[in-house]
């Protein structure tokens, strides 16, 4: 028997992903373009149920939601590794669409990996008064 066993797609993915996915405009821009995805998917899945404009509508959103993520991807200091053929891109972006970045969302992971946006601290109004001379007592001085 081997022990040894070579890890599958999934738990290549997963544990990848945190250091693949750490960028605040990618996060955000999955959290856009993953549902989008998601709903191309469904709209291609039934259109022989419903129209030919639905699959076509469907393959737009999916194209789209690809481009919004490779762009993000693209922000990325450790991108994801590249396809290594057909096969690998579309197992890999299936699997994330529908199953990794979900559980990323659904298990606390993202919220944790989400920065805060960077934004200047504003100026305390006793350290505003300390810049023009003014004394400030001790208790009110900025540490």
């Amino acid at each position: 028997m081997n022990n040894h066993a070579k890890p599958s797609l999934l738990e290549l993915q997963w544990a990848a992903y945190p250091h693949a996915h750490r960028n605040r405009k990618n996060l955000i821009l999955h959290l856009v373009a993953v549902p989008l995805f998601m709903v191309g998917t469904v709209m291609v899945a039934t259109s022989p149920l419903t129209s030919g404009n639905a699959a076509i509508g469907g393959l737009v959103a999916m194209t789209l939601a690809m481009a919004v993520q490779g762009f993000g991807h693209r922000q990325e200091v450790s991108p994801p590794p590249p396809f290594r053929n057909k096969l690998d891109a579309v197992l890999r972006i299936f699997a994330e669409q529908w199953i990794t970045f979900p559980r990323f969302v659904l298990n606390g992971s993202l919220s944790k990996t989400l920065p805060a946006p960077s934004s200047p601290a504003l100026p305390c109004r006793h350290a505003t008064k300390a810049k023009r001379g003014i004394r400030v007592a001790p208790q009110f001085r900025d540490s």
